[in-house]
């Protein structure tokens, strides 16, 4: 199954992003250290451009489809899992204005319209080099779309929008805040760009969190903020649509944690096998029944998602939407098992800072709080 998801031209992207890994990964505990933000690790995006990993050929970009994304944001999840997340949000806007929304099958007013907002953003990507971010949480209910309380008025050029975003990862980094929103009257979802520097714009609270602590995921803040109309990236009715036809965005998430599982059983390995500076402690048969249950815990969780990212695709019958969901649900739940597997086998040792395994223990927990994907909606799947 993974011959047709591992082409030559996916792993071409993720081997550019594997040779950045190393610098990611020194540089991971200062970031989890200080709660502060991997710039450093955005400049390397930046310069190696991944800024345009999504943006369609087209349009200039890299052309990355959806599996391409996956396989890239595990990859990097396995260097430094904050700075996947990150990524995740700047990507998500690329993905949804680009190769989901033309996968749609728009009516021909709707794809006209949308075509004609598009380079704005993608020259804000190519030439700008833009940061994106993607804060939809309001903390009023759980999933993307319900309890929207954001509202953007319509005026002459573009919305006067007010409202909260919470979780708003980037928040001192991103370029430009992609909210959702609602007009008055009208149930169509806007997807609307809050210039950072808007006059109405400001960032509120600390940000010291468990773990993912470079993500900077404080709360965003619109008061009556002038959004010019170019900054509306895809025309009302188009997000309804991919929430309804293309539900795996809801997934990306899941593929950096998906990459922190490889990268606790990395250190694992390294730790067992004596490559880490210490006695080798691989002929321990606790500690090898350990390794093993560690093992079969990702490649539980690597071969559902690998699968589904096989059949990825719009309209998902209901076994292939159960299936993402199962997927979701299993490496968010497996990368805390696998982490506390690995102090386990570890040791005490392993629980002391610097340690990655203890950064890697905490990080791990943070998949628990990601919403929509839940066990709630599996729990449902085929009984009514």
């Amino acid at each position: 199954m993974s011959d047709g998801i591992l082409t030559d031209e996916r792993m071409v992207f993720v081997e550019r992003m594997a040779a950045l890994g190393p610098d990611f990964a020194a540089r991971a505990a200062g970031y989890d250290r200080d709660a502060s933000f991997p710039y450093e690790n955005w400049d390397d995006l930046k310069q190696a451009g991944f800024l345009e990993l999504c943006v369609p050929k087209s349009a200039g970009g890299w052309g990355a489809d959806f599996v391409a994304y996956a396989l890239v944001a595990e990859e990097l999840g396995r260097h430094c899992a904050t700075t996947a997340l990150t990524f995740n949000m700047h990507s998500a806007t690329a993905m949804l204005a680009g190769f989901i929304s033309d996968e749609l099958e728009l009516e021909p007013e709707m794809l006209a319209e949308l075509d004609r907002r598009r380079p704005e953003l993608w020259r804000g990507i190519l030439e700008d080099r833009l940061i994106h971010s993607q804060p939809f949480s309001e903390g009023v209910a759980p999933g993307a779309v319900a309890g929207v309380g954001t509202r953007a008025v319509p005026v002459d050029g573009g919305y006067r929008v007010t409202g909260r975003k919470i979780f708003a990862s980037l928040s001192g980094a991103a370029n430009i805040h992609n909210v959702l929103a609602l007009v008055e009257g009208d149930p169509a979802m806007r997807l609307i760009g809050i210039p950072a520097d808007a006059e109405g714009v400001r960032i509120e609270g600390d940000w010291d969190p468990l773990g993912m602590r470079g993500t900077d995921s404080r709360n965003l803040i619109m008061d009556d903020v002038f959004v010019p109309l170019g900054n509306e990236w895809i025309p009302p009715g188009v997000f309804d649509a991919m929430v309804r036809r293309f539900p795996y965005f809801y997934m990306t998430l899941s593929f950096a944690y998906l990459g922190l599982m490889r990268a606790i059983l990395d250190e694992t390995r390294s730790y067992l096998s004596g490559s880490s500076g210490v006695e080798a402690r691989r002929d321990n048969h606790v500690k090898q029944a350990g390794w093993a249950k560690m093992q079969l815990t990702y490649e539980r969780a690597q071969s559902v998602t690998y699968r589904v990212l096989g059949e990825v695709g719009t309209d998902p019958n209901k076994d292939q939407l159960r299936r993402a969901w199962v997927a979701m649900v299993t490496t968010m739940e497996g990368a805390p098992e696998v982490a506390s597997l690995a102090i386990q086998v570890c040791g005490g040792r392993s629980m002391l800072r610097p340690n990655k395994l203890e950064q890697y223990y905490r990080d791990a927990r943070c998949g628990a709080t990601m919403l929509p994907w839940s066990v709630d909606r599996l729990g449902r799947a085929g009984l009514y």
